[in-house]
Formats: structure tokens, C-alpha cells, sequence
């Protein structure tokens, strides 16, 4: 059996990925803290979960440069190492 897909048909439209596809660093503004977020990753033998602080400072600034689109960092999965809001202003009795 042939599992060719008849791309030339005009009923075929590719479009980009929802996620992971976006546009790669080449004037390198993000390098430090991807060669920082690398070597967290090598000195905890590769356990991801160390490096949360410095994933979460990466992607920073790939959104901050436009080189990802700009997601909530809860939405990430950093709402844990946001800063919490302040008690501003307390009343008290």
C-alpha cells in the first residue's frame, strides 16, 4: 500500500506549528542565558528541574525580543517562581 500524499492539490494549505516553531536568535541576544540555562542543565545531569529559575529567565527573554510569541509565565508553568502580589496599605485595628 502507498501512503503518498497528493500535495499538489489545491485542497492542501500547510501552516506553522501552534507551538514550538519560532524564529531562531541570530544576532544572539539571548546567548548568556542559554549558555547559563545549558550549563545548569550539565551540572545537575540534565535534570530540568534544578534549572527552572534560569528556563524561566531564557524564555524571558526570548518573548521580551519577540523571538517567541508572549504566553503568561503561569501558562509556562513558572507561576510558582512569580513574585506574589503585596499586602500594600493593611488597615489595622
Amino acid at each position: 500500500m502507498s501512503t503518498a500524499m497528493n500535495f499538489g492539490s489545491k485542497s492542501f494549505r500547510p501552516r506553522a506549528p501552534d507551538k514550538g516553531a519560532f524564529p531562531l536568535d541570530h544576532f544572539g541576544e539571548c546567548k548568556t542565558f542559554k549558555e547559563t540555562y545549558m550549563r545548569c542543565l550539565k551540572n545537575n545531569h540534565f535534570d530540568n528541574s534544578q534549572c527552572r529559575i534560569e528556563s524561566k529567565e531564557y524564555l524571558e527573554c526570548r518573548m521580551d525580543r519577540q523571538l517567541m510569541a508572549k504566553e503568561p509565565l503561569e501558562k509556562l508553568g513558572f507561576k510558582d517562581l512569580l513574585d506574589e502580589p503585596k499586602e500594600e496599605n493593611k488597615v489595622k485595628s
